[in-house]
């Protein structure tokens, strides 16, 4: 069955993003619907998928990584206010049997992502 896993990595400190929240939404016509809140482990990782086997349905979603609470807590230098806080990245679910990876690689000033596997 399919699963929606991410995982971040501070590439500023070269390690995992430990203790970041993320924020699953799913779209359903109009509205913006908050399916499930997580934080990041040790690993930079969820400690388990954020949508498995019936949960995963085609359609539109958005993960909201929380990076300005990470990056202030990180130790980094920041300006006030930070550069970036809240990063959303929207994204279509086709095949709900596939496995759909979302990571993001995070600094104080840049983040990037890709479909991952």
């Amino acid at each position: 069955m399919g699963r929606l896993t991410t995982h971040v990595l501070d590439t500023a400190l070269g390690q995992p993003a430990q203790g970041l929240r993320i924020d699953l939404f799913r779209f359903e016509n109009d509205d913006r619907v908050l399916l499930k809140g997580a934080v990041t482990n040790a690993d930079g990782r969820c400690d388990s998928p954020l949508l498995h086997d019936e949960e995963m349905r085609a359609g539109l979603y958005e993960l909201v990584f929380h990076a300005g609470g990470y990056l202030m807590l990180s130790g980094a230098k920041l300006p006030d206010p930070p550069f970036l806080d809240l990063i959303p990245i929207r994204f279509g679910i086709s095949d709900s049997h596939a496995h759909y990876h979302v990571p993001l690689l995070l600094s104080p000033f840049g983040y990037s992502t890709y479909r991952g596997s």
